[in-house]
């Protein structure tokens, strides 16, 4: 038996020696080694367990756990510990280390346990620790949004359908807008958590456990909500890395969406903001360039998330039952996930925290180019004109001012009643850009006040 057969955690049935470029191939410690942490704390659990069940000697069980200890302590403090070429893998590695501490009672820790459970509980440990981070961050973002608006409150803005000027909304609104998607996006992480927070511990390899192990009392210990309720599935099951990159993915939906338009209102076309020198970059031929490259990356580094879903999904597709080894390709997808987002999170709140508003520019936009049509209709329908008839009279209305080159408010009293007798000297009042405002009330509109209540709504949900 060679020596690297004898490092192995499966080495007993082998005789040959393993082929170098696969024994590489086949290694996941350069990556898996951040399961480090939890791993160790769902060994000190389950020691516990063993000892609870007979199986350890409660001298045997302390014997293990301070090893652990000062494993956990020095994997903490000492990057360099974790410079070890031969381990396969974080749960070889910390017994390596642990049996190298006290020999042979190490080695006893794993009994009744598999790899397989071993690994699906420190994935779900690392994960639940993930989330909770990433929750915090999605706050953060939101806050940046809501001091974002209220520093901005009286900012009007045209809003966009097609890319078109369409109606005119307060600047706030338009961070309101975002603040919604990234609440459901908290709501999610919150549902995710809940699946994760279920504990495989103690099903061993397929079958489960032959030992007497209170699975119970581990999962309490290591904060798990409830335990696995069959072994096949608990150590096959990876739905919830799906489902963490799933939110992951409608996360990075919803920044790369905010990054567009941060590009597009910061374009020389709009030039509502100008980003901070700090988050943008210049060209290297062109000293005039100001290139909003943080919001282009965070929309590129959207499809590289989209990419993780895609390929866990295709990995998991048509694995038999229960454990295959294809499933190690899940935790590179899962933890470059999370950078990603977490990163893309944090450049996103330092971009709004730092944004310049052109509101000159901002409100000459929103009351150029016929922002206020729909005012115009409404105003017809409420002297008693059905909508459709007065939505085609308005449009014959447009035609005339783009021929003249002004806005509707600079057609005359007389021009407009040409179109119709319904329209009076009040029309201008309803055409300008307050009233425009102030008549979208109902819940959920633009108005000033509607937009102050849901700013004040906002902050009442984070806190």
């Amino acid at each position: 038996m060679t020596d690297q057969t004898r490092k192995n955690l499966w080495g007993g049935r082998f005789a040959g020696e393993t082929d170098p470029q696969f024994w590489r191939f086949n290694q996941s410690f350069s990556f898996d080694r951040r399961l480090f942490e939890p791993d160790v704390r769902a060994s000190l659990a389950y020691c516990d367990g063993l000892v609870a069940a007979g199986v350890l000697t409660p001298a045997e069980g302390q014997q293990i756990k301070s090893a652990l200890t000062g494993i956990l302590d020095r994997g903490r403090t000492d990057e360099s510990y974790f410079d070890d070429p031969s381990s396969e893998d974080i749960h070889s590695f910390v017994e390596a280390r642990l049996v190298e501490m006290i020999g042979d009672t190490g080695r006893k820790l794993h009994t009744g346990r598999s790899r397989n459970d071993q690994v699906a509980t420190d994935l779900r440990l690392w994960l639940r620790d993930e989330i909770d981070r990433l929750a915090i961050s999605l706050c953060e973002t939101q806050t940046a949004l809501l001091d974002f608006a209220e520093q901005n409150r009286d900012v009007v803005i045209p809003g966009y359908t097609h890319l078109q000027r369409a109606q005119p909304v307060l600047l706030a609104h338009w961070c309101l807008a975002y603040f919604e998607m990234l609440t459901r996006d908290r709501d999610r992480c919150a549902e995710v958590r809940k699946r994760v927070n279920v504990m495989p511990l103690g099903s061993a390899a397929v079958a489960g456990t032959s030992y007497a192990i209170d699975r119970d009392a581990i999962a309490r210990a290591l904060g798990f909500e409830s335990v696995s309720r069959n072994s096949m599935d608990a150590v096959s099951d990876r739905d919830f890395c799906v489902d963490f990159v799933n939110t992951g993915a409608l996360v990075m939906l919803h920044l790369s969406r905010l990054a567009e338009d941060i590009i597009f209102y910061s374009t020389n076309e709009c030039s509502f903001f100008e980003l901070s020198d700090a988050v943008a970059t210049g060209s290297s031929l062109m000293p005039q360039k100001k290139n909003p490259d943080s919001m282009e990356l965070v929309r590129g580094k959207a499809g590289r998330v989209f990419g993780h879903l895609t390929a866990l999904l295709t990995t998991m597709k048509g694995l038999p039952l229960a454990y295959n080894k294809d499933m190690q390709e899940d935790k590179e997808a899962v933890f470059d996930t999370a950078d990603t987002i977490n990163n893309c999170l944090a450049v996103t709140t330092t971009v709004l925290r730092h944004i310049r508003v052109n509101q000159s520019r901002s409100r000459e936009a929103a009351t150029h180019g016929y922002l206020n049509a729909t005012e115009l209709a409404d105003y017809l329908v409420r002297q008693g004109m059905p909508f459709r008839e007065a939505h085609e009279t308005v449009g014959r209305i447009v035609v005339r001012a783009i021929e003249r080159g002004v806005e509707l408010n600079e057609l005359s009293l007389e021009e407009m009643k040409s179109f119709s007798a319904l329209i009076d000297q009040d029309v201008f009042e309803f055409l300008s850009l307050e009233r425009t405002l102030l008549t979208k009330s109902q819940k959920g509109g633009t108005a000033p006040d509607r937009v102050a209540e849901a700013l004040s709504a906002a902050r009442k949900k984070l806190s």
